[in-house]
């Protein structure tokens, strides 16, 4: 089966049978059916498609991270908006690297990691006005990866868009148990499929030797000179002591056993991955060399997860792609990293991005806006919302410094909390139809 027929979504229309071949147990049925075909960007359109150029308005935000007094936001398969935030009441969009099928980024001291469908790219951000690609790592993440939001194939290209076709064509098999053929839909329901928070005390300048902070749903993070990526099954670990050349030095595979990685996060020299059976927990006192602890593991939903202290905070989705029905906060103590266990669940409506400064928690729960909780009583944080905006379907936040970043469908909102009785909305960046 060729790549085209492995992940085609096949929908039956129709069936006409012709049983006029029975011949030897043997029918033949024709069947016309619907089925999406992939339009292919060819390798050296993607690879030649990168450049650096003037702000372009936000339409289809994604991952946020911030890096200084720049604030980095993808623009979903489209590339990263560059904005100077040395302001956050007046925030200035500046400049657009454009990066073919990006979706991720992170930054360590002058450099900027991304990527560009299956290709890793770093780029010197030390001239933030003249942004340049310094490297270009070819076929380092997965083919075929749904989970990051796009197909490739090793020869074809990767997948840009989704066309319907129409097939008739002649079956045969044996009927002689009486029963007809039957043809599965062995994609997305017929479907074709979608494209697509740290906290910290000070605010580094973009060329700090610093990484910079990523919000909840991150696939990238750096610790010690290493860089972290996250896909599907696999955790990836490369070098960037030299950050123009990263190297990739191990993998790990906690998605062997249950798949669906989706979120890492660094914390207190632990990763913590979230995915849609739970989340693993890492060891990487030797940074290169990530150390499985152990797995807490819940039911089948989609799951950021954010760590302050002694306590893992994550919320549970029922969302498409997860299509379950639990939509909850669930906060775990991690007081021993072997054994994690459930404290309390406070019931959400459909909860994405998370993010935790002391003893505030900030959760977004998408069209229920974002919620906002003191966590000084953890078996009753439910019964302590302290602010909620709603009318904002927002779905990441990045608080720190008492600054907090939040995205969501309508912009980029943020809010000063340095009072919690008074929360302030200083800025919003919004989002322009296309």
């Amino acid at each position: 089966m060729n790549f085209r027929q492995t992940i085609a979504a096949a929908v039956l229309i129709g069936v006409a049978f012709n049983f006029s071949s029975c011949k030897k147990d043997k029918c033949t049925q024709t069947m016309t059916y619907a089925t999406y075909v992939p339009v292919y960007m060819s390798y050296a359109d993607m690879r030649g498609g990168v450049k650096t150029g003037p702000a372009q308005p936000l339409k289809n935000p994604g991952k946020i991270y911030i890096k200084g007094n720049y604030l980095l936001v993808n623009e979903i398969n489209q590339g990263i908006h560059v904005i100077d935030n040395t302001n956050p009441a007046s925030p200035q969009n500046i400049a657009f690297i454009t990066i073919p099928g990006n979706l991720d980024l992170a930054t360590n001291g002058n450099m900027l990691y991304a990527d560009s469908y299956v290709d890793l790219l770093a780029f010197n951000i030390t001239n933030i006005t003249n942004i340049a690609l310094v490297n270009r790592t070819q076929s380092a993440l997965p083919y075929n990866c749904s989970s990051n939001g796009y197909y490739a194939d090793s020869s074809q290209g990767v997948v840009v868009s989704w066309t319907k076709k129409m097939i008739t064509q002649k079956i045969s098999e044996d009927c002689s148990n009486g029963r007809p053929m039957i043809m599965y839909d062995n994609f997305n329901n017929g479907v074709a499929p979608m494209t697509g928070a740290g906290t910290s005390a000070n605010t580094p300048n973009i060329n700090s030797n610093t990484p910079g902070i990523g919000g909840s749903t991150s696939r990238f993070t750096v610790v010690s000179n290493t860089l972290y990526i996250v896909d599907n099954v696999t955790l990836r670990v490369y070098d960037i002591t030299n950050g123009t050349s990263p190297t990739h030095v191990a993998d790990r595979n906690p998605g062997s056993l249950y798949g669906g990685i989706e979120t890492i996060f660094p914390y207190n020299g632990h990763l913590f991955l979230g995915s849609n059976s739970g989340f693993y927990i890492y060891d990487i006192s030797n940074p290169q060399n990530p150390n499985y602890i152990s797995i807490y593991s819940h039911v089948t939903a989609c799951d950021p997860v954010v760590v302050d202290d002694h306590y893992a905070y994550f919320t549970l989705s029922g969302d498409a792609p997860c299509h379950v029905n639990v939509n909850e906060l669930d906060i775990v103590d991690i007081s021993d990293l072997s054994n994690p266990q459930l404290v309390s669940t406070v019931p959400m409506t459909d909860p994405k991005g998370i993010g935790v400064d002391a003893q505030t928690l900030f959760i977004c729960d998408s069209k229920d806006g974002l919620k906002v909780y003191n966590t000084s009583d953890i078996n009753n944080v439910g019964k302590n919302m302290i602010a909620q905006f709603s009318n904002i379907n927002s779905f990441d936040v990045i608080p720190y410094n008492k600054h907090l970043l939040m995205t969501s469908t309508s912009g980029i909102y943020q809010y000063d909390y340095s009072n919690l009785q008074n929360i302030t909305l200083l800025s919003t960046i919004p989002v322009t139809a296309n």
